[in-house]
């Protein structure tokens, strides 16, 4: 478990990039006024705000050389903000994640971002392995509907998988975007 003397969080938000909203997304809009809202209270308060971006192989529409790449173009990005590419599901995997992390001293991570069913849900399922205390803001992510369920029955099926996750820090907390920051 990582020790600090001071709890500070820093704001993950995963995959909030313009070639994963061509597809529909479930309250997109209200989404990104939220992660907006969160992270410039983040910002306010001296946290750091991450923003991970999936780098798609050549030819794919998340391709670095691509339009869909670039982050949803409704977010707010500062200049103080770290951007960190992957190229998994799981943000800490081949990444310098974990390491911005260490050096920025933070002791619990809040991660926000699309799409709950694979990127989300692998990285609040890596930062807990990692030894790190993990909010999820259930308002704070989304999917698009799935041949199989609503987009609304997978956010609700994952929020509670995360709640009762186990892991040596426990499982994610969940909360309201509006109640953080």
């Amino acid at each position: 478990m990582l020790e600090f003397a001071v709890n500070k969080q820093a704001l993950i938000i995963v995959d909030m990039q313009q070639g994963l909203f061509s597809t529909p997304r479930h309250d997109a809009d209200g989404l990104v006024v939220r992660i907006n809202q969160l992270a410039a209270r983040f910002r306010a308060n001296g946290s750091p705000v991450v923003f991970i971006l999936h780098s798609g192989p050549d030819g794919d529409h998340l391709h670095p050389s691509q339009p869909g790449f670039a982050i949803h173009s409704d977010l707010v990005v500062a200049p103080e903000d770290e951007i960190i590419t992957k190229a998994s599901c799981d943000a800490f995997l081949n990444t310098n994640l974990a390491a911005t992390l260490g050096t920025l001293e933070v002791s619990e991570v809040i991660i926000t971002g699309c799409a709950t069913d694979f990127c989300v849900d692998t990285t609040v399922r890596s930062a807990l392995a990692h030894g790190y205390p993990t909010i999820v803001p259930g308002d704070g992510h989304t999917p698009f509907d799935r041949p199989y369920l609503p987009a609304e029955k997978v956010i609700e099926h994952h929020n509670m998988v995360w709640a009762n996750f186990l892991s040596p820090v426990g499982p994610a907390r969940l909360s309201r975007c509006d109640a953080l920051g």
